[in-house]
């Protein structure tokens, strides 16, 4: 009995250190699993190439014209008449299925920051629109949140295989989330395009970078398509689609005069919005079941995933 308690004072200091070894790397190893923010100096050059490409997005409502209140094509190369049906007064989202249903990687923003801005740009935008065309917030009000589009991949296949896929896909990104640290973003601007969205143009103040979080699901999505419908660095956030003429203006559609009367709404919204923060802690991967579902509240399936990190 007396060597067992002779053995086991002198194993102590031993186990001792062994434990707080294995307590050390398991903390460094938890360390290097996350993405870690960018340095300041990192986040300046990030910002600065979002700026560059925020400059040429203003300019793209002068530079093309007002295409949506001549029932251009949108972003996304679908007509106006597409997405929405007027009849009676009233206008009302077209719902397509989608096939096969489209994936997309969104970044979330709570109600907490999404409706005060909704608010504002509705106080500014609906006064001005004709009865019935009052599309100031894309999403009903069962949804009262902004996305960031991030990411999408198609799958053509079906049945079992398809799903396994898809979970496949969804355990990726949550993989990819549980790296991420929370984002302290900033609003620089609002713009309005020439296909009619209202767009909301954000900067980062701390946390994951958009070029981060891109490069993070490429990796972990390997069969994702190559060319994305969004730049790397953007930030952005869609607040309205504006599809009929200003209540106030009997201007056609393209007139000087139409397009100043818009920018000093456009104007008069940076005024009262621009500078707002909000922080991003979460990222959804999405299946929609309709085209465009996202953005005009169609049938979808939300899986949400809470970042790993909270340094931002």
């Amino acid at each position: 009995m007396a060597r067992v308690r002779n053995w086991y004072n002198q194993s102590k200091p031993a186990t001792l250190i062994w434990f707080i070894s294995l307590i050390t790397f398991y903390a460094v190893f938890r360390m290097a699993s996350k993405v870690s923010p960018l340095s300041r100096a990192e986040l300046q050059v990030s910002n600065a190439e979002r700026n560059r490409m925020y400059d040429k997005m203003s300019r793209d409502l002068d530079e093309h014209g007002a295409l949506f209140l001549k029932q251009g094509e949108t972003s996304q190369s679908l007509l106006l008449s597409d997405l929405f049906d007027y009849k009676n007064g009233s206008v009302t989202p077209v719902l397509k299925a989608a096939n096969p249903p489209v994936r997309a990687n969104v970044l979330y923003m709570s109600p907490e920051y999404s409706l005060p801005i909704s608010k504002a740009v509705r106080d500014i935008f609906a006064p001005t629109l004709d009865k019935g065309q009052d599309k100031t917030v894309q999403y009903s009000t069962g949804r009262p949140c902004t996305v960031f589009g991030v990411d999408w991949t198609e799958i053509d296949v079906s049945g079992t295989k398809r799903r396994k896929k898809i979970e496949a896909e969804a355990n990726a990104v949550k993989g990819v989330a549980e790296k991420l640290c929370r984002m302290r973003i900033v609003l620089d601007r609002v713009v309005l395009t020439s296909t009619g969205v209202l767009l909301g143009l954000w900067q980062v103040i701390s946390g994951s970078d958009p070029v981060t979080i891109r490069s993070e699901l490429r990796n972990a999505l390997p069969h994702a398509p190559v060319k994305q419908l969004y730049a790397p660095a953007i930030l952005h956030t869609s607040l309205a689609r504006i599809i009929g003429h200003p209540y106030n203006s009997s201007q056609e559609g393209g007139s000087a005069l139409e397009l100043q009367y818009i920018h000093e709404l456009v104007v008069g919204l940076n005024k009262g919005i621009r500078g707002t923060e909000a922080t991003i802690s979460e990222l959804w991967y999405v299946e929609e079941y309709d085209v465009l579902a996202l953005a005009l509240d169609g049938k979808m399936k939300l899986r949400r995933f809470k970042f790993g990190c909270w340094k931002g």
